[in-house]
C-alpha cells in the first residue's frame, strides 16, 4: 500500500516573525513542565540506554579485512565517511556526561535543544555533510511516497546465506544480530572469495548499524535493516538517520532509552559548541584525538591543533551548568563546514518535511532553525536565535 507524503502534511505553524518567536521561545524554555522530562531529574547520572552503546570488538578487524573491490562499492554508495569512522571506532570515546546534559535540553515537540537565549537543532543539510551521506534533492517533497509492506529480513540476508540455522542465528524477534553477519564477512574475506558486492552489502549493514542506527547491543531493527539495504539501490538515507536520532533523543528526554547516531550528535556538538580552529596553536588538543571530528574529512575536517572550549568541563554537573548557561556568543552560528551552503525551507507555508525514522514519524520544521542576514537576504544555515526583549 502506498501513501502520499501529503497525507502527513497537516499544517504546522510557520515562523511568523521575531516577536512571536520570542514569545514562543519563552514558553518552550519551561522544560521542567513537560511530564516525565529528565530536565526535572537532577539526580540522573547515566542516560537511559547508554549501556547499549558498548564497544564492538569485531567491527575494526572486519573492516580491515575488506578487499579494495568491496570498499569501492561502499564508497560508490556514499559510505566513505562511515567506513572511516568504523575503521577508527575503537579510538572514539563518547563523553556521555555531555550527551546526557544535551538530551536534558531536548524539546520533544519542537525537536530542538532549548538554550537560555536561543534554540538549535541538527539540520538535515548538516547531517548529510557531517556523515558524508548522499544529499537529498529538495523540491520533491510533494511527490514522495513510501511502501507499507512486511519486511522480510531473511530475503535481505539471503545474499549471505540461505541456511535456516544461520538465518536463525542472525535474527531474533524483530532485530538482526550484527556479529554473525560480521563473522560471515570475515570468513568470506579470509577465503578470498570474489562475491565482492554481497560482502559490501553485508559490511554496509554492520558499519551503518553501529554508526548510524545503534539501537541495542550488537543489533538493529528489521526496519533499519531495510533502510540500509536500500543504499545499494541509490536511496538516500539522511532523512531516516536524522529521524531515528530525533526519535531517540525524544525517547531519552522522556525517560526512555536513548538510541540513534551518537556519533552524529557529537560531531554537531563539536562543530558548534566544543571546538574552534586556531591556526597558530602549537600543542595538540588531546580531547580532539578521541573525538569523531578527528576522523572525518572534506569540509568537516578539523586539525587536532584546535582550541577545545570545554576542556575544563568535567562531569555531569559541570556539563549541565555549562550548557544551561550557554550564550549565543559561545555557540558557533556559522561553522566553516556550512559556509556557502543554503538551507532549504518548506515549499509552502505550513508544510514541513517529515522524517520517517524506523518506528517513528517526526516533524522537521526548518522554519524554526534559520537566520536571515538583513542586507544580503542570504539564508544562514543554522538555528533560530530569539534573544529576549
Amino acid at each position: 500500500m502506498k501513501r502520499n507524503y501529503s497525507a502527513f502534511a497537516e499544517d504546522i505553524p510557520a515562523y511568523s516573525g521575531p516577536k512571536a518567536a520570542r514569545e514562543t521561545h519563552a514558553d518552550l524554555k519551561q522544560l521542567f513542565a513537560i511530564p516525565g522530562h529528565i530536565y526535572a531529574r537532577p539526580d540522573l547520572q547515566i542516560l537511559p540506554g547508554q549501556r547499549r552503546f558498548s564497544k564492538m570488538p569485531w567491527l575494526v578487524p572486519m573492516v580491515e579485512l575488506l578487499s579494495p573491490a568491496s570498499i569501492s562499492h561502499l564508497k560508490e554508495w556514499g559510505l566513505s565517511t562511515i567506513l572511516v569512522l568504523a575503521k577508527n571506532y575503537n579510538k572514539l570515546v563518547h563523553v556521555w556526561e555531555s550527551v546526557t546534559a544535551m538530551v536534558e535540553l531536548w524539546h520533544p515537540q519542537t525537536n530542538s535543544f532549548i538554550f537560555p537565549e536561543f534554540e538549535a537543532t541538527i539540520l538535515l543539510e548538516e547531517l548529510e555533510i557531517m556523515l558524508g551521506l548522499p544529499r537529498y534533492q529538495r523540491g520533491e517533497e510533494s511527490a514522495l511516497s513510501y511502501t507499507v509492506e512486511q519486511i522480510n529480513s531473511w530475503s535481505i540476508l539471503a545474499y549471505t546465506t540461505t541456511k535456516k540455522n544461520d538465518l536463525y542465528s542472525m535474527t531474533s524477534g524483530m532485530h538482526v544480530h550484527l556479529l554473525p553477519i560480521a563473522q560471515w564477512i570475515t570468513s568470506q574475506c579470509k577465503r578470498k572469495t570474489t562475491n565482492y558486492t554481497a560482502i559490501a552489502k553485508a559490511a554496509a549493514i554492520c558499519i551503518c548499524g553501529v554508526i548510524l542506527f545503534p539501537e541495542a547491543d550488537g543489533g538493529i531493527s528489521f526496519g533499519n535493516l531495510s533502510i540500509i539495504d536500500s543504499i545499494s539501490e541509490g536511496m538516500k538515507i539522511g532523512q531516516a538517520v536524522l529521524g531515528f536520532l530525533y526519535a531517540g533523543l525524544t525517547s531519552a528526554a522522556l525517560g526512555g532509552p536513548f538510541y540513534g547516531s551518537v556519533v552524529a550528535l557529537e560531531l554537531w556538538m563539536g562543530m558548534h559548541i566544543q571546538f574552534r580552529v586556531v591556526e597558530d596553536l602549537t600543542m595538540e588538543c588531546k580531547t580532539m584525538l578521541n573525538h569523531p571530528l578527528a576522523y572525518v574529512g572534506g569540509r568537516l575536517h578539523m586539525s587536532p591543533r584546535a582550541w577545545c572550549k570545554t576542556a575544563q568541563v568535567k562531569g555531569i554537573h559541570a556539563w549541565r551548568q555549562y550548557l544551561r548557561s550557554l550564550t549565543v556568543a559561545d555557540f558557533d552560528m556559522r561553522p566553516r563546514f556550512m559556509h556557502g551552503r543554503t538551507i532549504h525551507l518548506p515549499q509552502r507555508t505550513g508544510l514541513a518535511l517529515r522524517l520517517l525514522g524506523n518506528g517513528a514519524l517526526v516533524s522537521y520544521n526548518p522554519d524554526r532553525c534559520h537566520l536571515q542576514c538583513g542586507a544580503a537576504r542570504t539564508v544562514v544555515p543554522l538555528l533560530s536565535h530569539f534573544p529576549p526583549i
